[in-house]
């Protein structure tokens, strides 16, 4: 705020040039870029950005190594009734590795009369007890809070056409 002493002082101007809006002919010249030199620059942007791991972090927590093979082995289960993981469907609630490679995975399924309620939590089991590194798991199925869509992750409903 002001201090009630101070004055203001306000200059009038007849019209301010709007600043140049940039271009993307402005970028790259068409007929100078080679063909391989365009290739290359239509690669994914964020390729370096998302290759960059987090500092500090154990393999046991997100961002570690061990804890993002776990969550690529989840990755590779597809419901059998809708064509995307379990992981991007959001069925997987929570996953924990302990120091000693004890896998711990909370889990539900779409709803308690999925048919594949018996089968589901044991490929977990041995998919997650799978990947190098992890000793034993074990999966928790759990029904609270419920499954609903909104727990799909945004690549899940691409796939399903909800967006």
């Amino acid at each position: 705020m002001r201090p009630p002493n101070e004055t203001v002082a306000a200059e009038t101007v007849e019209s301010v040039e709007p600043p140049r809006r940039a271009r993307v002919d402005d970028a790259v010249d068409p007929e100078a870029e080679s063909a391989g030199a365009k290739l290359e620059r239509k690669k994914d942007y964020l390729e370096g950005f998302l290759k960059e791991r987090p500092q500090n972090v154990s393999g046991n927590e997100p961002g570690g190594e061990l804890y993002e093979s776990v969550i690529a082995a989840l990755k590779e289960i597809y419901d059998p009734e809708i064509p995307v993981n379990i992981y991007d469907l959001g069925l997987i609630y929570g996953v924990e590795i302990s120091d000693d490679g004890h896998a711990h995975v909370n889990m539900t399924l779409t709803t308690p009369h999925c048919p594949v309620a018996e089968s589901m939590p044991g490929e977990v089991e041995l998919r997650v007890g799978s990947v190098p590194g992890i000793g034993d798991a074990e999966v928790n199925l759990v029904w609270d809070p419920p499954w609903d869509p909104q727990k799909m992750s945004d690549e899940a409903k691409l796939e399903l056409g909800m967006l």
